[in-house]
């Protein structure tokens, strides 16, 4: 009983979290159909949030720009909504618990493609097939107190903890926020995200000494939509540069300039010569 009545506040919590707050406009979003031509199975997709008291607060706490994080499935999947259009993607939405969205849903946001690199097809099949299982799960709203600090878009936290702002910690596996539901997946795989490197002498057979590293994996929970992006083993797919970007195709707004889009150079004026009463003199010097 009183976990049913912590998780009735925290979908309470939750709605007044995801509020929308003020207009958002993307100023660079990248065109939809590039993305649907270039996103692969297991690629993991970043979305700059939105509207939403929780996309501003995780954007401010990660110091990033990205509030979300879905994994892109594929039609193979075959997942498909009510009216059989596909759903490609896979996240964990506030709210609504682990879903299957489609890709134009994020159409009018600003997005990032993020690539595992050297992905066998095997693992690859592996990281979307627990993405899937794991569709209907819940959101994480069992720590109520951990929600409630997303009522602050801007909480004046020290940088150090901020990470740990981010997790909603029940621990359980039916339940799961964006990143740790991917990060989970990953890890089924023995895939890296931003593992914990610690450096260490070994000696080997011959008695030689040597350093070698040795990685320990993060809490999924402590893990962030940035993770994805500055790791060092998710290569970023930038779609219009991908499609083949000219840009002296673009067409700018201002008539002036010439194509291409470069500005000609001011030529400043030449210098006036005049005489000791003030009076201008010709180009060559003489007087008049």
């Amino acid at each position: 009983m009183f976990d049913a009545l912590l998780d009735r506040i925290g979908h309470w919590l939750a709605r007044r979290v995801t509020a929308e707050t003020s207009a958002y406009e993307p100023y660079a979003a990248s065109r939809p159909e590039f993305v649907a031509r270039l996103i692969q199975p297991a690629d993991v997709l970043l979305v700059e949030g939105g509207r939403t008291k929780i996309a501003a607060a995780i954007k401010y706490l990660t110091q990033s720009t990205w509030s979300h994080a879905a994994l892109f499935v594929g039609e193979e999947a075959g997942l498909k909504d009510a009216e059989g259009r596909p759903l490609t993607l896979v996240e964990a939405e506030l709210g609504q618990g682990i879903i299957a969205s489609p890709l134009e849903k994020y159409a009018s946001h600003n997005t990032r493609i993020c690539r595992p690199v050297g992905l066998t097809p095997e693992d690859r099949a592996r990281v979307i097939r627990y993405a899937i299982k794991h569709i209907g799960g819940q959101y994480d709203l069992h720590n109520v107190l951990d929600l409630a600090r997303y009522l602050i878009p801007t909480p004046p936290v020290p940088a150090r903890f901020r990470r740990r702002m981010i997790a909603l910690g029940s621990g359980e596996p039916t339940r799961a926020i964006c990143s740790t539901l991917i990060a989970r997946a990953f890890e089924k795989v023995r895939y890296p995200i931003l593992p914990i490197i610690e450096k260490r002498m070994v000696t080997d057979e011959r008695g030689r000494v040597r350093r070698e590293e040795v990685l320990h994996i993060r809490d999924s929970s402590l893990y962030t939509p940035r993770d994805f992006d500055t790791s060092p083993f998710f290569r970023i797919v930038k779609p219009t540069v991908e499609m083949g970007f000219d840009y002296k195709a673009l067409v700018w707004s201002d008539p002036a300039a010439p194509p291409g889009g470069a500005r000609p150079r001011a030529v400043p004026p030449a210098p006036v010569a005049v005489d000791q009463a003030g009076r201008r003199l010709p180009p060559d010097g003489s007087m008049a």
